[in-house]
């Protein structure tokens, strides 16, 4: 896809991965719309980016929050561009060592941001990108994250392993729906990333996670995950 000219909006674009979609886009000569949650830094990152990049406040669930961002973005230009990269991780095991069973509300909270808020903004951008004309026969493209959690999913990850596997469920369907309106959906299921979210891990789990990783034997950096956007 053309970039230049074009508007693009990255959900959970303050740090870690979408940051990192960010500056590539930018670079591809997009204008783009950080959506990160109100106590993200993204006012700070997107006045530092500078070339008309803007931030809108939303959590990804909220209807009405991701509506009011996606028509920020409108404003800007022609939305062409979705990189969905908010989500949230936690682990707990189905049941716990102390016997206690899994709060419901843990798992719910999970599903609902990464799979539910996954959902949420490929509607609303998609239904923007389909009033654009098209370019090159198509209208935009929807990149949303997944994880390899989800065709493999780890002790302590049944949730999160639940909602990127909904998420990878989704693709197709979203594809084969939004294919006549020439908006492409697709998904990228990175490894184990060193992102923010991963940060807040002991330093002997991270390590022990890089060296799971066959080869190289290191964590994925955010820079990656940008270059496939």
């Amino acid at each position: 896809m053309e970039l230049a000219n074009a508007v693009a909006v990255v959900t959970g674009g303050a740090s870690g991965l979408g940051l990192a979609s960010v500056k590539r886009l930018i670079a591809g000569g997009a204008r783009v719309l950080i959506v990160d949650l109100e106590r993200s830094n993204g006012p700070a990152v997107a006045a530092e980016l500078g070339q008309g990049t803007q931030f809108a406040a939303a959590d990804v669930t909220d209807e009405a929050a991701m509506g009011a961002a996606v028509a920020q973005a409108e404003a800007m230009g022609k939305v062409r561009v979705l990189v969905h990269c908010a989500g949230k991780g936690g682990s707990k095991r189905v049941v716990e060592k102390d016997g206690s069973p899994m709060p419901l509300a843990h798992f719910a909270d999970i599903v609902s941001v990464n799979l539910i808020g996954s959902f949420n903004a490929l509607r609303l951008a998609a239904a923007a990108m389909a009033k654009n004309e098209p370019v090159n026969g198509e209208r935009g493209v929807c990149i949303l994250t997944a994880s390899i959690a989800g065709y493999e999913g780890q002790i302590g990850q049944t949730p999160y392993a639940a909602s990127k596997a909904g998420v990878i469920g989704l693709t197709l369907c979203a594809a084969r729906d939004l294919a006549s309106r020439l908006v492409r959906v697709c998904t990228i299921a990175p490894g184990i990333m060193d992102t923010p979210m991963l940060g807040r891990l002991p330093e002997n789990i991270r390590a022990g996670l890089a060296a799971s990783v066959p080869n190289p034997a290191r964590l994925g950096e955010a820079g990656e995950f940008g270059l496939l956007v």
